[in-house]
């Protein structure tokens, strides 16, 4: 019998390739875009054999028709407050009114269970939301996953190409998780598709620390790398504070100089353990040489 589940977001970058997965996996696949979407966008998904439903995140009767004979809603939807509490929580109604049983919210981050409330706006956020998800009657499974892994070939402080510099906060040796976002697509995709996931799976393509991430850098570049502290996790966190506190433009943002602060630190603070890697065997885990070869 094959199984109907229906992506929000779907014309995302992270919601397209959970969409490509599904297909992959033989899954009925529907997604709802907003009434005002490209048609050509919707067209190249129909193409494929995805069902669109054209609805707004505020219209909950057309939300609920998308939803209606799906087993499982896959949020890939992002933003601040007004997309991952109120459009995820009428999403999230129209779910419940449709009868589905599993729901999938959009928190593919870091172990934010782990942190403390003010460590990360957007984490907050989903820590929100999830707290309202859990005093509903349907199943839930949150993915965390980490930093998506593509991170690493764009400059950031972790891995400056440019500066040739490895920069890390505490300690050289704490591992940071990365998954990449095919790898979170798939492992997603077969969530999904599994009527007993549990409330949380923790994954990593990779786990590695500012050491071992040198030695990496090194051999697939063939130049030297700096390893640089940046300071401690609670130095890292006082500057984020005032940084907020002195960029209140920043609230309307979604990624402010001071949250890329924020992300850099709960990358630092929180760490996938266990890793739920092996419950789906048939996801092919990337390795950290594959992602630095398609570096930019």
């Amino acid at each position: 019998m094959t199984t109907t589940v229906l992506v929000a977001g779907g014309t995302g970058d992270l919601g397209g390739r959970i969409i490509n997965a599904l297909i992959e996996k033989g899954a009925d696949v529907r997604t709802v875009v907003r009434s005002s979407t490209d048609s050509a966008k919707v067209e190249k998904l129909e193409q494929r054999g995805v069902t669109v439903f054209r609805a707004d995140m505020t219209d909950l009767a057309g939300l609920t028709q998308a939803c209606t004979g799906v087993s499982c809603v896959i949020s890939a939807l992002q933003g601040l407050r007004d997309v991952i509490i109120d459009a995820q929580s009428t999403l999230l109604d129209a779910a419940l009114a449709a009868g589905v049983s599993h729901f999938i919210p959009s928190d593919f981050s870091s172990d934010f269970t782990q942190l403390s409330v003010g460590d990360n706006r957007n984490f907050d956020l989903r820590r929100e939301f999830n707290a309202h998800l859990d005093s509903t009657s349907i199943a839930a499974t949150s993915i965390l996953n980490g930093a998506f892994a593509e991170l690493l070939t764009y400059n950031i402080p972790f891995l400056d190409f440019k500066k040739k510099r490895i920069g890390y906060w505490e300690s050289a040796d704490w591992r940071v998780d990365f998954t990449t976002m095919d790898n979170t697509a798939a492992y997603t995709a077969a969530a999904a598709l599994d009527s007993s996931a549990p409330r949380i799976l923790r994954i990593a393509s990779f786990q590695i620390s500012a050491n071992e991430l040198k030695t990496v850098a090194e051999e697939v570049t063939k130049e030297p790398f700096e390893l640089v502290r940046m300071g401690s996790r609670d130095e890292l966190a006082a500057y984020n504070k005032r940084e907020r506190a002195a960029h209140p433009e920043g609230e309307t943002e979604i990624y402010p100089d001071w949250q890329r602060g924020q992300y850099m630190h709960s990358m630092f603070s929180a760490q996938n353990e266990p890793l739920d890697n092996n419950r789906y065997p048939d996801v092919t885990w990337t390795s950290i040489q594959e992602v630095l070869a398609t570096r930019r």
